[in-house]
């Protein structure tokens, strides 16, 4: 995986094999950051990177100059990895080694932008399950999004707060965000 943009535009960063993770493809991502870009200044915005992995949403994030972000994963080896990782090319990213439905119910946090990327064999329920909790929790802020990677077989489109999704390949971003 790389850093699309930023101070450590087109750094190359090598995940240890033994990580539980199916990161977020280059191609994926640039274009995610290219809609973010449009709506937001990445050094004025909160950022909680849920089901964190490897970090790389984190990372670009950092590169881009988003001070707040927070990773949370289950894993130690993928809390380690991004806190080693965060070290070694001086990034802010605070992490989080935490169940994610645990973290979201007793979380204070709120950020402007929550991007969540649960496994792929997740059942729509547990996909949901997260929106719920995030608007439930009033954990997004006012004008924020929520981002939710999923595969191309997985339907959120009925959840309430759905606004949009953008398809690239086998990769799908539902958006979600405040309605008035």
């Amino acid at each position: 995986m790389r850093i699309i943009s930023g101070k450590h535009k087109s750094k190359r960063i090598s995940a240890p094999k033994n990580l539980p993770v199916r990161p977020t493809t280059d191609m994926a991502k640039e274009s995610l950051f290219n809609i973010l870009n449009n709506l937001y200044y990445f050094d004025s915005i909160s950022v909680i990177d849920l089901f964190s992995g490897t970090g790389n949403i984190s990372y670009e994030f950092a590169s881009r100059g988003t001070e707040e972000i927070y990773a949370i994963d289950a894993h130690f080896n993928c809390i380690k990895f991004i806190n080693q990782t965060s070290k070694d090319l001086d990034l802010n990213i605070n992490t989080f080694k935490s169940d994610v439905y645990k973290f979201l119910e007793k979380t204070p946090l709120k950020a402007d932008v929550i991007f969540a990327d649960p496994p792929y064999d997740f059942k729509e329920e547990e996909f949901l399950k997260i929106a719920d909790t995030i608007f439930e929790r009033n954990i997004l802020k006012e004008e924020g999004l929520l981002i939710i990677e999923h595969s191309k077989h997985t339907t959120l489109s009925n959840h309430p707060y759905f606004s949009y999704e953008k398809r690239y390949g086998g990769n799908v971003f539902s958006f979600f965000e405040i309605k008035e």
